[in-house]
Order: C-alpha cells, then sequence, then structure tokens
C-alpha cells in the first residue's frame, strides 16, 4: 500500500513512524513531502527513512492513501493544487481541526462541473499528541466510504493507538475529550506533582509516584474494563482519608471545573 503525507510537520511524521511500524505498510511505502527547502534539508540530513519530495502533486500520484498533514488554512490551496491528479479511489485523510466535510468537497469541486465530478472517499481523523508513542485516542469520521475503506483507515490508525469512529458532529467534543483532553491530564498530574512536593516528597521523587498512579488507574480501567467509581470504591472507606481527600476537591468545584473546561473546549 502506497501512502503519501502532505506535510512532515510533528503530526505528520508521527503518523509517518506509526504507519511504518504497523502492518499496513513499510518505510518506503510512505511519501511525505515539505514545503520549504531548509525543511527538506533538515529532514535529508536527519536520515529521514521515508521518501521525501517538495511536489504535492507529484507526491499524490499513485498513492491509495493520502493523509493532509497541513494546518487549517493551508487546506484549500493543496486540494486545489492536487485535485487534476486524484482519482476516485483514493482515500483522502484529512487531520486538519475543524475542516469539515462540507468544506472540503467545496475545495475538491470549487469551479467545476459538480456532475461530472466524482468525489474520492474522505475521511477527517483527529489524534492527540500521544501518537507520538503509538498512544493516541485518535477519533475518524467518513463521508462517501465504503464499509472496507472504513475499516482500513481504522485499522490503520488503532496501530497507532485506539480509534473510534464517530459521527462527524462529535468531532468537536471528541477534541475537547482527548487532544485536549491531554493537557487537562497533564495539568492533574502537575498540580499532583506541587501537592507531592508540598507534602515533603522531592520533585522527581513526586512526579515519578504520579505518573505511575494515573497509569495504574488507566491499566486497572482497562484490564477490569470497570468504571472509575467502582474503582473509586474500593479505596474509599467510610470515615477514611481517600473520601475525605475526595470530598474537599468537589468542594473546590473539581468535577464542574473538568466540565466545564471540556465545554469550552470543543
Amino acid at each position: 500500500m502506497k501512502i503519501t503525507i502532505i506535510g512532515a510537520g510533528n503530526i505528520g511524521l508521527a503518523i509517518a513512524r506509526g504507519i511504518a511500524k504497523g502492518s499496513h505498510a513499510t518505510s518506503s511505502d510512505i511519501t511525505c513531502t515539505v514545503r520549504t527547502e531548509d525543511s527538506y534539508n533538515r529532514l535529508i540530513a536527519t536520515d529521514c527513512e521515508f521518501n521525501l519530495l517538495r511536489d504535492n502533486i507529484e507526491a499524490v500520484r499513485g498513492a491509495d492513501i493520502i493523509i493532509l498533514a497541513v494546518k487549517p488554512w493551508r487546506i484549500e490551496e493543496v486540494l486545489f493544487q492536487v485535485r487534476p491528479s486524484l482519482d476516485d479511489k483514493q482515500i483522502i485523510v484529512s487531520v486538519a481541526a475543524g475542516i469539515t466535510f462540507e468544506q472540503l468537497n467545496s475545495y475538491l469541486t470549487r469551479n467545476m462541473d459538480y456532475d461530472s465530478v466524482s468525489l474520492p472517499a474522505l475521511f477527517r481523523v483527529m489524534p492527540n499528541t500521544a501518537i507520538e508513542v503509538g498512544s493516541s485516542m485518535t477519533f475518524v469520521s467518513a463521508f462517501n466510504t465504503t464499509e472496507e475503506q472504513t475499516n482500513l483507515v481504522l485499522d490503520l490508525f488503532r496501530e497507532l493507538g485506539n480509534a473510534l469512529l464517530v459521527e462527524e458532529r462529535l468531532m468537536g467534543p471528541g477534541t475537547a475529550l482527548a487532544s485536549s483532553g491531554i493537557a487537562f491530564a497533564m495539568r492533574y498530574m502537575r498540580a499532583a506533582i506541587e501537592g507531592g512536593v508540598e507534602l515533603g516528597f522531592y520533585p522527581k521523587e513526586a512526579q515519578e509516584i504520579v505518573v505511575h498512579t494515573v497509569k495504574g488507574a488507566v491499566d486497572l480501567l482497562l484490564t477490569n474494563r470497570s468504571n472509575p467509581e467502582t474503582e473509586i470504591d474500593k479505596v474509599t472507606t467510610p470515615g477514611g482519608v481517600t473520601i475525605k481527600g475526595l470530598n474537599e476537591m468537589e468542594l473546590s468545584g473539581f468535577t464542574s471545573s473538568v466540565i466545564r473546561g471540556l465545554k469550552a473546549s470543543k
């Protein structure tokens, strides 16, 4: 399978590296494009294992999947540039936040006879920064696709963590819950580390404790297939210190603050 990634920035390269470690493509099957000569030279100097081009039109020819990993404001420009070289058998995946299927379709058909245009299979994909370590929570939404194409894209991104197929209307909330959610989880850990220092641990010790505690909480939920309240009940005894701590956090608006933050981020 031939895969082209337009935009070899942080996300684009993370996706390329993740795909290359999976079962669908090798490094030699993946072409990445960069816009500037400086970026090209910098990546060449790092012994980039992928095919590297500066020509987007050349890059999309013969590709089975084209991943648009450029900034949202460049999507229209890139699609207008490459659309004469696209065919209806190719799969286009947009990683650009906030660019809807309606917009993607308009970019592909603008100034063209709509009835004569065969729209390709389109996907919107929203990973989070944990894709860098193969642990992303990725949302996938599909338009004009077959079941086989949808399963292929889901399989591709499940090799980079977890992937969930959702309606397009949930891409914004998914961004808040998983993409912004990385920052929210980090902010909790930062606060817990600071609290650990106040309790008497050195900063490095506090960070090690908090990181492994959070990892343990995640592993419990994944292994037991339980929900957070079930696991909380296991450590909260009547009159115990844990329930006192939880109640104090709730008095300060812990849950409501999290929910308000999520709503503000979608």
